[in-house]
């Protein structure tokens, strides 16, 4: 008796394999041949591809990183570095005014450091694509690219200035929407 069940039981799972193939068998392929067919950038938006800097909204090629180094000490690839802008120069006249002023007792702003950094180093080759960049920044600087074409043909391809990168993609995107504004008004 039990083995009779248990050859129904495997018939039975045997058929609902069948049914399964049989329903994928005849839905419409999904593979993508890629040099003949691209995808389109709408399936993309899923894609999770090397990270990359987020600009301001107003000023799009200045990044909205404020050199926390919360990313650096995240990243257990340690694929990032970063360094802040330096502190501006300030004269022996300056200082020598800042002093006296200090003397007096008036309180003295003294210039600091911008808060942007001055290199933001970025290796896609240690990269494990794990996030921990991304959910620890404070001011959400840093996202997932949609880069799914990205190819090279050495290592040093994948070492990525992401300052440049960033300015480089604002310049891209403000020639496409005046390219796009311009398109109208040579039709009318």
């Amino acid at each position: 008796m039990r083995c009779l069940f248990r050859k129904i039981t495997d018939l039975w799972s045997l058929i609902v394999g069948f049914f399964i193939t049989g329903k994928y068998f005849c839905s419409p392929q999904l593979t993508v041949h890629y040099p003949r067919a691209t995808v389109e950038p709408e399936a993309a938006e899923s894609f999770r591809g090397p990270i990359e800097l987020v600009g301001l909204p107003k000023k799009p090629d200045t990044p909205k990183c404020i050199s926390c180094m919360i990313c650096v000490m995240a990243c257990p690839s340690k694929c990032i570095s970063i360094r802040k802008s330096p502190a501006p120069k300030i004269s022996a006249e300056e200082e020598k005014a800042f002093a006296e002023a200090e003397a007096r007792g008036e309180t003295v702003k003294r210039p600091t450091a911008p808060k942007n950094p001055s290199l933001w180093h970025y290796d896609y080759t240690l990269c494990s694509l794990c996030g921990c960049c991304v959910e620890a920044c404070p001011v959400k600087s840093i996202k997932f690219s949609n880069d799914m074409y990205l190819a090279g043909t050495r290592r040093e391809d994948f070492h990525q200035d992401l300052l440049a990168r960033l300015s480089r993609l604002a310049r891209l995107a403000a020639k496409k929407s005046a390219d796009a504004n311009q398109q109208p008004a040579s039709e009318a």
